[in-house]
């Protein structure tokens, strides 16, 4: 068959066992058709053929991003990012000329605010913010985004200033005034602040509610979300991403990104789940789930698991643990919030098992660790032992005597090694005052998880930490020495990116179908500036992505 594109002078990394290295590659109508070496794959070629010489670089399968909240992520892009930013007057100094430029809009609205971003032990109130802007709605989300932080003028408009009844595990923060302190917790707190950005909280619906809009979007509005989401695309496809599983869903979404795919502008491949919020009845699952399920099954946008949250996170004490937290934290004796009773999280695992999901649930304390693989354990009695690769994503915390029973159930470990302290990109000190110290032999136990026999799969949690792989892969195999107190958890360059490419396929049983270079995959495929088995580990960011193919379409070309 003769070839629609034609990679060569590449070092290919296959995945596939059987020819796990060669230069070149041949695509034809979507699929891999031929691996080999430059001179026989180059005999495929007709004068119609795209190609595109790899100049030495990897090539390997395109990346797959196994936990992203995409729609949230794009919509980022063109907000305000206060990463790296200290203090008042570094914060004043970056949203004034923002709000100056940004005149129509309801809420000025910020991104990536660290939780120490005025120093250790403070926390942003309403009143440092109404220092900086007393006259407009102003608000931030913390990097988590289990956090933001807002104005007296957004805590008004919002219909928040009074406090209010919110969600099981979410807080309106109260102040010694009587009135709300300015810290909001989790969705259920500040979801009406979201409600005056400017897509109206649409891009976060799938997290904070699992619902559509209400009352739905208008045509001009879903075109101005289709339109952000695209840029999101181009954007993970810059990457040499090819494949996104998204970790909020509704029907909204889905709707978007396949009229994205008939419009020709679905750069990559769509996992969407059903959410299951804690205060959702099991019956709303049994009802819509299968519905969402049997409506999108297509190549490029697919329902196929169902997400829940189980806590919160560890900065702002709202992540579950087995005792109280050290310091301030655990004043009260606070081991964190429930965001489902035990009983009904057991009770949902083993409904979404029944149906025949995989269920995909954010547990990062280590009792909510604890909680989720004693529900799947549940659920294998109840339901009888599949393979369904149901996934714990983050487990940050665990108790060391856990760790061996995520191999022995089958449940598989995603992990994102950007969120660690020791991953480069948040402070190296901040997670570590808020563990007593026996607990950091079980935190961020990336290849303690992998000795046990467990499936482990790297993705980033987009907008949480960037989108960029190569920062990823920089956290796994490069990680900060953080002391004797840390265990040595580096990962090897082969077991992280098959745990990005290969083994992210297999956890969306599509093994059989992409995530190896060999004749008849689909054509997803990442080529690279660089060989990155000649980088340094702490030099691996050199490396970036020249060219992403998505379904044998080009979807990203640096030149």
């Amino acid at each position: 068959m003769t070839a629609d594109i034609i990679i060569y002078n590449g070092t290919l990394i296959t995945f596939d066992p059987d020819q796990p290295q060669a230069q070149a590659l041949a695509i034809a109508s979507g699929r891999i058709t031929a691996i080999g070496d430059d001179a026989m794959v180059k005999g495929l070629a007709d004068d119609a053929t795209r190609m595109i010489d790899a100049k030495g670089g990897t090539v390997l399968p395109g990346f797959i991003d196994s936990h992203v909240h995409l729609f949230g992520g794009s919509v980022e892009l063109s907000q305000l990012s206060l990463y790296g930013v200290h203090g008042l007057d570094e914060m004043r100094d970056k949203i004034l000329p923002y709000a100056a430029e940004n005149p129509d809009d309801a809420l000025i609205f910020c991104v990536m605010a660290d939780y120490g971003i005025l120093g250790t032990g403070k926390t942003l109130t309403r009143q440092d913010l109404d220092t900086i802007l007393p006259d407009r709605p102003l608000a931030m989300f913390a990097p988590d985004h289990h956090t933001v932080w807002a104005n007296t003028a957004a805590l008004e408009a919002a219909g928040l200033l009074q406090g209010g009844t919110v969600d099981a595990g979410s807080q309106i923060v109260m102040g010694d005034d009587g009135l709300a302190s300015g810290e909001l917790l989790e969705p259920g707190a500040y979801g009406p602040i979201l409600s005056m950005t400017r897509h109206a909280g649409r891009e976060m619906m799938g997290l904070t509610t699992g619902k559509d809009p209400v009352p739905p979007a208008t045509k001009d509005q879903r075109e101005m979300d289709k339109d952000a989401i695209e840029a999101g695309l181009k954007h993970c496809a810059a990457q040499g991403i090819t494949s996104l599983h998204l970790m909020d869903g509704n029907i909204y979404q889905l709707e978007l990104l396949s009229e994205l795919e008939t419009e020709g502008r679905l750069l990559c491949r769509c996992e969407v789940p059903f959410h299951m919020k804690g205060t959702d009845p099991i019956e709303r699952m049994t009802q819509d789930a299968p519905e969402m399920r049997a409506r999108f099954q297509g190549d490029k946008v697919r329902c196929n698991h169902v997400k829940m949250f189980i806590d919160g996170v560890i900065e702002s004490g709202t992540a579950l643990m087995l005792r109280p937290y050290p310091g301030d934290l655990g004043k009260d004796g606070n081991k964190g919030d429930e965001v489902f009773t035990q009983d009904h999280f057991v009770a949902s695992a083993i409904e979404a098992d029944r149906l025949g999901f995989q269920i995909a649930v954010h547990a990062i304390g280590d009792a909510a660790v604890r909680r989720t693989i004693d529900a799947y354990e549940a659920a294998q009695k109840a339901n009888g032992v599949r393979d369904s690769r149901h996934r714990i994503e983050h487990l940050e915390v665990m108790h060391p005597d856990d760790i061996p029973r995520l191999a022995e159930l089958g449940i598989v470990a995603s992990i994102q090694p950007g969120h660690a302290p020791r991953g480069h990109i948040f402070p190296p000190s901040a997670v570590g005052q808020y563990l007593h110290d026996d607990q950091i032999a079980g935190a961020y136990a990336w290849q303690d998880i992998r000795n046990t026999g467990a499936k482990v799969v790297f993705s980033t949690d987009w907008p949480v930490i960037q989108v960029d792989v190569m920062d990823t892969i920089k956290a796994a195999i490069a990680p900060l020495d953080l002391g004797p107190k840390w265990r040595d958890q580096t990962q090897s360059l082969n077991d992280t990116l098959a745990s990005y490419t290969r083994d992210n396929a297999w956890v969306e049983f599509n093994e059989d179908r992409k995530g190896k270079l060999k004749a008849g995959m689909l054509a997803d495929v990442a080529i690279l500036s660089h060989d990155l088995t000649t980088l340094a580990p702490e030099k691996i960011t050199d490396a970036k992505a020249v060219v992403t193919i998505c379904d044998g379409q080009v979807t990203y070309s640096a030149s």
